[in-house]
C-alpha cells in the first residue's frame, strides 16, 4: 500500500498545481476580457481573437481544475445527507462512486476527445469566425481535463481504500463542515423543534 500512497502523493501535487495554474488562467481572462471591454467601447475596435482566447483560457480553467477540486472535496455534495452515514459509509459510497461513475466518464471522454484533437490538429482546423483562432489547442483540453480527473479519482481511491484498511485519515472528515451543511442542520433542528411544539400543544 505504501508505494500507492507515494503515487497519490504525487498525484495530488500535480492537482494542486495545475489548481494554482487555474488561478493565474482565471486572472488572464479577467484581464483580457476587461480590456476587449475596454477597447470596444472607446476606440469601437474589437477582434474574434482575443474574444476566443477568453473562451480558450475559460475551457482550460474549469477542464484542467477538475482535479484540483476533486482534490480539495470542492466538488458538489448532498452534505446534509452524507453527514447521516459513519464515515466507513461515506468512504464507500465514494469508492463505488469513483469506480462507477468517475472512471467510465474520463475513459469514455478521453477516447472521445482525443481523436477530435488529431483531426483538429492534423487538418490545421481554424476558427470560423474572421480573425479567430486555431482549434486543436481547445480541444487539446478535452483528453487533458479528464485525464488529469482520471488520476486525481485514482488518488483518491487509493486513499479511501487505505482509510478503510486503518493506513490512513478520512480525507472526507472536513468535506461536510461546510457552511451549507451548517445551514441545513439549523434548518432541520428548527424543524425538529417546530415539531415538538405542535405535538406539545396538541397534548
Amino acid at each position: 500500500m505504501t508505494p500507492l500512497l507515494q503515487l497519490s502523493r504525487l498525484i495530488d501535487a500535480i492537482s494542486e498545481r495545475l489548481g494554482k495554474l487555474g488561478m493565474w488562467l482565471i486572472l488572464a481572462t479577467t484581464l483580457i476580457s476587461a480590456t476587449n471591454a475596454i477597447v470596444r467601447k472607446a476606440f469601437d475596435i474589437s477582434s474574434n481573437a482575443f474574444l476566443e482566447i477568453q473562451w480558450y483560457l475559460f475551457a482550460a480553467t474549469f477542464l484542467l481544475g477538475g482535479g484540483f477540486v476533486f482534490l480539495r472535496n470542492a466538488h458538489v455534495r448532498i452534505d446534509f445527507v452524507s453527514s447521516k452515514f459513519s464515515n466507513r459509509t461515506r468512504n464507500w459510497i465514494d469508492i463505488v462512486g469513483i469506480i462507477v461513475f468517475i472512471l467510465p466518464l474520463c475513459y469514455m471522454m478521453i477516447t472521445l476527445g482525443w481523436p477530435l484533437f488529431e483531426r483538429a490538429f492534423s487538418s490545421g482546423e481554424m476558427s470560423s469566425n474572421a480573425g479567430g483562432l486555431i482549434r486543436w489547442p481547445v480541444y487539446l483540453f478535452i483528453p487533458v481535463g479528464f485525464a488529469v480527473l482520471l488520476l486525481q479519482s485514482m488518488s483518491e481511491l487509493i486513499k479511501r481504500v487505505a482509510f478503510l484498511r486503518g493506513l490512513g485519515p478520512d480525507v472526507l472528515a472536513h468535506a461536510g463542515s461546510s457552511e451549507t451543511l451548517e445551514l441545513a442542520k439549523e434548518i432541520a433542528e428548527a424543524e425538529q423543534q417546530k415539531a415538538l411544539q405542535t405535538k406539545t400543544h396538541k397534548q
